[in-house]
């Protein structure tokens, strides 16, 4: 339903001022600060429809009310101003990016130390290289017991992924180092994607290597498994009013502990897309009164990067996205200046 003019002024100055001071709002407040020509009484009715709608709420301890999801959604979607980082901010975050960082995981780090540091948010970043890009340069079995034996994957990138394989016949650590070295030899090149069907058109000459192959083929790792995930900030939510609840805060904190909850709430695809989930819509009972702002777009060695801030739902959204896109801008820039 579209709302006209004068409700529509109203709601954003509620949303506007309770993101500023996580208080309930009342008529005052909107009559003295944002529309002074409106009596509080008129404020008063318009607040009551608006509630109605569903844009509003009321807590039970005050006559004032607060942005509802829906409201929220309403704002990001039509309402939400341009807020530009300031020149100290801008470059404090490209302070964060040198020439002489070269691994995943430490750009990583570096962003997500930058963007929880800066706007007191938890900061998580997810970097996945899709399979079909991964070859691989090598590879080696280690035995853990006779029947079961450590993969170890190392692509011509440099990655190196490794998974323990549950074999359904024994075999000695002799014949392991033969099976390893001729697979090594035989598949060196190949994408990761195409490593089953690879597999499964050799042939081994004993059970015990016949079992090795059965069981890289049906043991693949799952794809969330090789992303490379760091979080940063996670204590900064316990700053804000609303995580004040010792349960509630456990909870929220208990998700940002959990690599596989992580991983799904930034689970984002393609070039710089930029995503707004809010409260419900992140799909987590324990995340249902936060926000989460992801920002996702691929390096041009096939690296996908998912850069995400977590926060109340009453965020900064404006802030929050400009800060990504300053943080996407400066690692382009650098990853292109070493590819050059």
């Amino acid at each position: 339903m579209d709302l006209v003019d004068r409700k529509y002024r109203i709601l954003q100055a509620i949303i506007d001022d309770y993101i500023l001071t996580a208080l309930p709002v009342g008529s005052r407040t909107i009559s003295r600060k944002y529309e002074q020509k409106l009596s509080s009484a008129t404020i008063r009715n318009e607040m009551s429809d608006l509630e109605e709608l569903g844009y509003l709420d009321s807590p039970h301890t005050s006559a004032g009310r607060v942005p509802s999801y829906k409201a929220y959604r309403l704002y990001v979607d039509q309402m939400l101003r341009p807020m530009p980082l300031s020149v100290e901010e801008t470059a404090f975050i490209q302070s964060c990016f040198d020439r002489r960082a070269h691994q995943v995981e430490d750009l990583s780090a570096r962003i997500a130390k930058a963007l929880s540091s800066m706007t007191h948010y938890a900061a998580a970043v997810v970097t996945r290289t899709p399979r079909e890009e991964q070859r691989l340069s090598h590879l080696q079995l280690v035995p853990v017991s006779d029947r079961r034996a450590l993969l170890i994957l190392v692509t011509q990138s440099g990655a190196v992924r490794q998974h323990t394989l549950d074999l359904d016949a024994s075999i000695a650590p002799e014949e392991l180092y033969t099976v390893s070295r001729i697979l090594s030899a035989r598949l060196e090149g190949c994408s990761l994607s195409d490593l089953p069907a690879a597999l499964s058109s050799m042939r081994a000459t004993t059970a015990g290597g016949q079992s090795v192959l059965q069981a890289m083929i049906e043991q693949q790792p799952r794809e969330d498994a090789e992303a490379a995930l760091v979080v940063g900030g996670r204590s900064n939510l316990l700053n804000f009013p609303e995580y004040s609840d010792v349960d509630k805060a456990r909870a929220l904190l208990s998700v940002l502990e959990t690599r596989e909850k992580i991983l799904s709430l930034l689970k984002q695809d393609g070039e710089m897309e930029f995503s707004v989930r809010i409260g419900p819509e992140t799909g987590l009972e324990e995340t249902r009164d936060c926000s989460i702002v992801t920002a996702s777009f691929r390096l041009s060695d096939g690296r996908v990067n998912t850069i995400g801030l977590i926060g109340p739902t009453r965020m900064q959204y404006g802030r929050a996205l400009s800060a990504l896109e300053e943080v996407g801008r400066s690692l382009r820039e650098l990853l292109d200046g070493q590819d050059g």
